[in-house]
């Protein structure tokens, strides 16, 4: 009997097996090696030189958004170790870049990055590096509209490039200057100043400074009604990408915008709408539909003009929910367009919700505009756009009324009892908007003193820096800055007052993660000792929040002087809770060498004696314990909390 189709049997069964493993492996494949690929790229840049992980991260902050994060923060880890200030500072700066290109985090992140390179630059004799830094600085802070800020580090770059006859530098601050008065709605000085720097980038050929240049005209040109010269800038700075610097997408794409803005403004809506769809294309071709979105608002307002409300709305809705949840400030128009969207279509409820939400909007951006208030007058506040915001709802709310009226006229004595009731409302309501007026008045002009007492602060904090930089005997000096850390943490609070949408309360971890930091940056202590706060997010009144600073301040001070002698690094934690409606506890804890039995305690006393006295007014008992290092802790009997 032959063996051959038995062995046949079997080869066929066989190989049946083997493809259907092989499938197998094959659908299973693709997200192993995927996630391998990333760590073996990452692995194959960290194992490189420190010098050439550096000019890694300084060519890439435009892509690789996940590897570069994590290859930068280990570069830093590494680079702290060498003492080599200016490698740090190379180090934040390309990740300060990142930050700015991609725009994940909040404005404050990006400023935190930039000042970190500047305090290691600040450690060494590279001036060009400093001056570019504090031009690099000033453009942060503009973008979250810190304004008096921007301008200080501008004239200070300014100084460091005229005395190193850098006259690009002087010319990239200048032109940081001209941007700083479009914010202020100056903008012929800004047009001045753009007319000392650009021959300078043309015949050095840095051609991308020259294309924002021109974006900085278009908008100054607009600004003043001068269209014509508008429109050309807008052709130059759209030339200069084109030929020069053809990966500059986002300047395109804001140039796009503005020609929109110049046509609508001309009430040429039809290429306004070829202009802003244009800029949202290039824009979802570079970064997708989805943060492009934002552009779609200009799309949605051209079409409302041409009389399309069903595109208008659906593009002015696509485009507000790209927009950050915080970030209203942008929204204003928007939110009135899709009011009157929705009115044209008939569905009155919508429009008069949307017409809440552009009057809460435009009340934030005054807010805003009062916080940044300072001395030199530089900034404005231009209390008649709130007028125009009322105004708007006033006409919005009469045509709704006007079409009720039509409905009621013909309904006899029911349509007198309307019209009675109609009066009587309209009445309380002109009374309700009186009283809504001068609360938010009160709360602008609270958040303006808690913005100049922050500021004063900040002055006192200075000069008492200033005293102690000029003493010799350590005890009064220590003395100087234990009571600049004081000033430091009710400057904290008044800060995150004005910040903040409650004038009453003070959110306590972020309070103490700021407090911490200011303390280690007086120490010199960032790479020695870590600060955690073990905690959740907990508000507090300005009365309790106030002492129990002084107190953490006093504490955190204590440590830094005292635990740590003989060690590299150590480690203290902060926790406050809530037990029930009326009891905090606090705590504040470190690993360093403790108190000693029998040895008289270093330090006059004074801020045992202030903590003392703050804890007795908090109507609180203090413990301390001695084990692992110091632990202290606090209950305090509250009758009210935030």
């Amino acid at each position: 009997m032959s063996k051959k189709p038995f062995l046949l049997l079997n080869l066929t069964s066989i190989c049946k097996t083997l493809f259907s493993l092989t499938l197998w492996l094959l659908s299973i494949t693709p997200s192993v090696a995927q996630k391998s690929l990333e760590e073996i790229k990452i692995d194959s840049i960290l194992s490189q030189p420190l010098d050439s992980i550096l000019v890694w991260v300084q060519e890439n902050a435009e892509k690789d958004i996940e590897v570069f994060e994590k290859v930068v923060a280990e570069g830093i880890r590494r680079v702290q170790k060498t003492g080599d200030y200016e490698k740090i500072g190379d180090f934040y700066t390309a990740y300060g870049n990142w930050h700015s290109y991609h725009g994940i985090y909040s404005g404050d992140s990006l400023i935190k990055q930039t000042k970190l390179a500047l305090f290691y630059y600040l450690k060494t004799d590279n001036k060009p590096k400093i001056a570019e830094t504090r031009t690099n600085l000033a453009h942060d802070y503009m973008s979250v509209r810190r304004l008096v800020e921007a301008q200080n580090e501008l004239f200070r770059a300014i100084a460091i490039y005229e005395e190193l006859g850098d006259k690009v530098g002087v010319a990239k601050a200048h032109r940081n200057l001209s941007s700083s008065y479009l914010y202020t709605d100056e903008p012929q000085k800004a047009i001045e100043y753009l007319d000392k720097v650009t021959s300078i980038f043309r015949e050095v050929e840095d051609y991308n400074t020259l294309s924002y240049c021109y974006l900085s005209y278009i908008d100054a040109y607009s600004r003043i009604g001068d269209y014509e010269k508008a429109n050309a800038a807008a052709e130059e700075c759209l030339s200069i990408v084109k030929n020069k610097v053809p990966g500059e997408v986002f300047v395109e794409v804001r140039a796009y915008s503005f020609k929109g803005d110049i046509s609508f403004n001309q009430e040429n809506y039809q290429q306004a709408l070829l202009d802003y769809q244009k800029a949202f294309d290039l824009c979802e071709i570079q970064i997708g539909r989805e943060r492009a979105a934002t552009w779609l608002t200009e799309v949605g307002m051209a079409y409302l003009k041409l009389g399309d409300y069903q595109n208008a709305l659906k593009n002015l809705l696509e485009g507000i929910k790209a927009y950050d949840k915080q970030d209203v400030s942008h929204l204003t128009r928007p939110y009135e367009s899709i009011a009157e969207c929705y009115e044209e279509l008939g569905e009155h409820k919508n429009a008069l919700l949307y017409v809440k939400k552009a009057k809460e909007a435009k009340d934030l951006v005054h807010a805003e505009q009062v916080a940044n208030l300072e001395s030199e007058g530089i900034i404005k506040y231009e209390t008649e756009k709130k007028d125009e915001a009322l105004a708007a709802t006033e006409a919005l709310l009469n045509q709704k009324n006007r079409t009720q009226n039509i409905i009621l006229s013909a309904s006899g004595l029911l349509t007198l009892l309307l019209a009675g009731l109609f009066y009587s409302f309209r009445k309380n309501q002109k009374a309700t908007k009186v009283i809504s007026a001068k609360n938010a008045e009160n709360e602008l002009l609270l958040k303006e003193i808690h913005h100049r007492v922050k500021n004063n602060l900040e002055l006192v904090k200075s000069l008492i820096s200033l005293q102690s930089a000029q003493l010799e005997d350590s005890a009064t000096k220590d003395a100087m800055i234990a009571s600049q850390n004081r000033v430091q943490s009710m400057g904290i609070i008044h800060q995150k007052l004005y910040q903040g949408t409650n004038l009453g309360s003070i959110e306590m971890k972020d309070y103490f993660l700021n407090l911490g930091e200011g303390i280690l940056d007086t120490f010199d202590a960032d790479e020695k000792v870590k600060i955690e706060c073990a905690m959740e997010t907990m508000e507090l009144d300005v009365d309790t929040a106030v002492p129990l600073g002084l107190i953490v301040n006093e504490l955190l001070t204590n440590a830094m002087k005292y635990a740590f002698p003989e060690k590299d690094s150590g480690e203290i934690t902060i926790s406050l809770e809530r037990k029930d409606d009326k009891i905090l506890s606090l705590l504040v804890k470190d690993n360093g060498v403790g108190k000693v039995g029998g040895v008289k305690p270093k330090g006059t006393g004074f801020g045992t004696q202030l903590v003392s006295l703050l804890t007795q007014q908090l109507n609180g008992i203090m413990k301390e314990e001695n084990k692992e290092g110091t632990i202290i802790s606090f209950e305090f009997k509250l009758d009210q909390a935030a």
